[in-house]
């Protein structure tokens, strides 16, 4: 288990994005779709998208991807690809951008997500 999250943690090439969403998704929740591939590294990758379509404020965006790197970081994955994608909407322009239910709601989903994806990997 790492703390660090330097930027060879971190998917960031189009092309690593598209060879990973290729694949059809591995785990869906509540609001995010997860994506994942075996890597020839010896680390975990991550890759976040939060769009605006689904988290109008930029704040809220943030903060997913905040809560979901920080996640990531805590978390022990084998040398995978992941791509956490936000599929449905959070919040909206009326309401507040963050709150302590939405970031906690956010981090038990995406515990979640990562802690199936860290099984599933043991498994094979």
């Amino acid at each position: 288990m790492s703390e660090a999250y330097s930027r060879d943690r971190r998917i960031v090439k189009t092309d690593d994005f598209s060879s990973v969403f290729r694949l059809r998704p591995v785990q869906r929740s509540a609001h995010f779709v997860l994506y994942a591939r075996r890597n020839q590294l010896d680390r975990a990758r991550l890759g976040v998208i939060a769009a605006k379509r689904f988290a109008p404020r930029a704040v809220t965006r943030n903060t997913i991807k905040r809560v979901t790197r920080e996640l990531f970081r805590q978390s022990a994955l084998p040398a995978i690809d992941c791509i956490v994608r936000l599929s449905k909407p959070v919040n909206s322009k009326a309401g507040p951008a963050t709150t302590a239910r939405l970031k906690t709601e956010l981090r038990s989903e995406l515990a979640q997500l990562l802690r199936s994806q860290a099984i599933r990997e043991e498994r094979q």
